[in-house]
């Protein structure tokens, strides 16, 4: 079964990726590659993608991965109906209300009332003659 999915390239910590087909049972970084369809860069977000070549593949059953399905959609190949979709899962915090968003807003004092409340009050000094 051929596989389509990306191949790292570029440097250490600059990844730059290819969309490639190939048999499913080997490696991305094995080098074996049935065709070269694109190439992706995430830093400038620039892809190149032969869409005629690519729609082939996928009519004659190549099965890619998810994240290629998403970069296919976005730039209009047609993705049959066999193709599973990545789904988006609903992400939910354990602990809600600890979070320092969801506290409520402390109360807004000034230093000079925090200062005078923290002083004793002042007795009247005993008169002395």
């Amino acid at each position: 079964m051929l596989a389509i999915r990306m191949q790292r390239t570029g440097r250490k910590k600059m990844p730059h990726y290819r969309v490639v087909v190939q048999d499913s049972r080997r490696t991305p970084t094995s080098g074996k590659v049935v065709a070269k369809l694109g190439s992706y860069n995430p830093h400038t977000k620039e892809l190149t993608l032969d869409k005629d070549l690519s729609q082939t593949y996928l009519n004659n059953g190549a099965q890619p991965s998810e994240r290629v399905v998403s970069i296919f959609k976005k730039e209009g190949v047609v993705i049959p109906s066999w193709v599973k979709e990545r789904t988006v899962k609903d992400r939910k915090v354990r602990k809600a209300d600890k979070l320092r968003a969801n506290q409520p807003a402390p109360e807004q004092e000034t230093v000079a009332e925090e200062v005078a409340k923290d002083l004793p009050e002042e007795a009247p000094a005993p008169a002395d003659a």
